[in-house]
């Protein structure tokens, strides 16, 4: 198994001090947790793009284009890129140019998005949105694939032999598909023989699980080689410590400040407890072996080679946050990547 973490910039007072840090030193704190995950043996580092409160993640290639030049073998990720959102001419020149500067570690997980504020800020609806990105994405995989392109639709001008610069370094970047419940994600996947990215943050397992047999059904159907299916899942949160209780009591606040969070933003938590999130949930709280054995229950029903974890402190102290990613990389990470086989990170063909 693989391991990668994320954040999605979240900008929220702290759940112990209240205290609300300046903009310019979250950023800097996302940028400085990627580099931390590098050191500790991460596969990667995911940026999310948020375009309302309480995020700062509007921008992920200026993000990850710093940590790039902060980094040096760690994988990039977008989680995801809001495709539905972007022109995908200009989507595919930031990215390119990414790929290029962070020789050739980029890998895009592309989604529609979610947000209120998306109707108001890019007249993105409810309506519309799905159809904006399988769209986006026709034109957007053969930026990466042609040299020149002619192409129309309905939702940008068209393009004739137009050529956007500059070329891939990747030939061609690989894209995955994020998707929490939506079979237009999955379908879009599974048509183009694409790996999907399971959220799996929100609800118990079932309904996660539910969305990845469907796209094993898709993939097949579509003429695919089951044995090609790639899949990766999210995770609610994560703290281990060397005794279970001593992790439970310690996460414990942080989970309540999550759950104020969702409902200040109107969001109904669907866990009632730290407890029960733990049991029905994919938060990763307790002991290394707890953890261990918890992850493949999910691998069980999800199948999947690549998982995520939170990369921001989410309200920990900086030193249990640390102390708990270097528990897990030492105790935890080791033994799935031995019981858990993964397929190498594609290093792309070169021009």
């Amino acid at each position: 198994m693989k391991f990668l973490a994320i954040t999605l910039i979240i900008h929220a007072p702290d759940p112990r001090t209240g205290a609300l840090k300046p903009v310019c030193e979250r950023l800097r704190e996302a940028v400085g947790n990627a580099v931390l995950a590098e050191e500790l043996g991460f596969d990667g580092f995911g940026v999310g793009e948020r375009h309302e409160r309480p995020f700062l993640s509007s921008s992920p290639p200026v993000v990850l284009s710093h940590i790039a030049a902060r980094t040096s073998a760690i994988r990039l990720f977008t989680a995801v890129t809001t495709l539905s959102l972007l022109d995908p001419v200009r989507a595919y020149e930031d990215y390119a140019t990414l790929d290029h500067l962070s020789g050739g570690r980029l890998e895009l997980m592309i989604g529609k998005g979610n947000g209120a504020a998306q109707a108001e800020l890019f007249h993105v609806t409810a309506d519309d949105q799905w159809d904006r990105n399988r769209e986006g994405y026709e034109l957007f995989r053969r930026l990466w694939r042609e040299d020149t392109v002619t192409w129309w639709g309905r939702y940008r001008p068209p393009l004739s032999r137009a050529e956007v610069l500059p070329r891939p370094l990747q030939r061609p970047v690989r894209i995955w598909h994020g998707s929490a419940t939506s079979k237009e994600s999955v379908e879009l996947a599974a048509r183009f023989g694409d790996p999907l990215f399971s959220a799996n943050v929100t609800n118990p397992v079932e309904p996660y699980a539910e969305l990845v047999a469907h796209y094993r059904e898709r993939w097949a159907h579509h003429g695919h080689d089951p044995a090609d299916a790639l899949v990766g899942a999210g995770t609610a949160g994560l703290y281990v410590a060397r005794n279970s209780q001593d992790a439970v009591e310690t996460y414990r606040p942080v989970f309540d400040a999550r759950q104020e969070l969702f409902r200040a933003n109107g969001v109904t938590p669907v866990f009632h407890s730290v407890e029960d999130a733990i049991e029905r949930g994919s938060a990763l709280v307790g002991s290394p072996q707890q953890v261990i054995d918890k992850v493949h229950r999910y691998h069980d029903r999800l199948g999947h080679e690549v998982m995520h974890v939170q990369a921001d402190a989410d309200g920990l102290p900086e030193a249990l946050h640390r102390d708990s990613l270097e528990l897990f990389q030492s105790d935890v990470a080791p033994a799935l990547r031995k019981e858990i086989p993964s397929r190498p990170f594609p290093t792309g063909s070169r021009p």
